[in-house]
């Protein structure tokens, strides 16, 4: 016994259309009229990367898939018009790949709660890779890409209410991993015409190496450095991750030497950053 084509074509029909209505959302009723306080950005810190590549093979790098690494911006070291280009790689919305395995007050994986920002910049020549970071030669950055990321830094910090300790370099970030964006990173320019980021009374850090000195121990070094936000674990020695935090805390704060010493000057600019913005309750 046949089926008739007219049966067969209803029967057809009415699954496609139940299969159909099924695959349909269903509308939610949702009040939007409500507001909580309780919130905040998700953009926590912003971290300043150089790129150790020339402007084409830079842009090159963050874009090619293969890659695997990305920015939420690009700055060129080439200038028109006097200059360099910004370029926006990834919506400040989405995460991007650009800080890997990090560290920050606690903090980690900081991918998914930072802007990231590459500067073109060649950093040092990779033949000096094995010398201390002091007797390496670096790249300085031009006046006019500093302040071409001081606005754009100022933008940020504004829409995002970044606070001063949360501005930071990418070796701060990866302690013993990266060097970024280096001792001729102007971070005192920043602070001192821009008001960006943090930066120790000068005074205040006179003052302090001026007092009888009394050495820290060990331990007490570590948690300072903990404390301001560098990611160790104290062990009471001054080992490699302690060297790394302080080579990091100089490269920020007393690139003239950033040899992982614990000297006094490099002791006394910590405790200056301590007293400034995270004061002991």
């Amino acid at each position: 016994m046949g089926f008739s084509s007219s049966w067969l074509w209803s029967l057809l029909f009415t699954a496609g259309s139940l299969l159909f209505a099924g695959c349909q959302q269903e509308a939610l009723q949702i009040d939007y009229g409500y507001h909580s306080p309780n919130q905040d950005s998700r953009i926590q810190y912003l971290i300043v990367h150089y790129t150790q590549l020339d402007d084409v093979q830079s842009l090159d790098e963050l874009t090619r898939p293969e890659s695997r690494v990305s920015a939420h911006y690009l700055l060129s070291r080439e200038e028109q018009r006097g200059q360099p280009t910004l370029y926006a790689l990834v919506p400040e919305s989405q995460r991007a790949w650009h800080a890997g395995v990090s560290h920050w007050h606690g903090a980690q994986a900081l991918n998914a709660s930072s802007i990231g920002i590459e500067i073109v910049n060649l950093g040092y020549d990779t033949t000096e890779a094995n010398l201390p970071l002091t007797q390496r030669h670096w790249q300085a950055y031009p006046p006019a890409q500093i302040h071409t990321l001081a606005t754009l830094l100022q933008q940020l910090v504004s829409r995002y209410q970044i606070t001063p300790t949360r501005l930071l370099g990418h070796s701060d970030i990866a302690l013993g991993r990266k060097v970024d964006p280096g001792p001729q990173f102007p971070w005192h320019q920043l602070y001192e015409r821009y008001g960006l980021g943090a930066w120790p009374d000068e005074k205040r850090v006179m003052e302090l190496m001026n007092v009888e000195p009394s050495s820290p121990s060990i331990a007490q070094i570590q948690h300072m450095l903990l404390r301001y936000g560098y990611g160790i674990t104290p062990s009471g020695t001054l080992d490699d991750d302690t060297r790394n935090a302080l080579i990091a805390f100089q490269l920020h704060f007393r690139p003239a030497r950033c040899d992982g010493t614990p000297d006094r000057e490099t002791l006394a600019r910590l405790q200056a950053l301590l007293e400034k913005y995270l004061p002991a309750n």
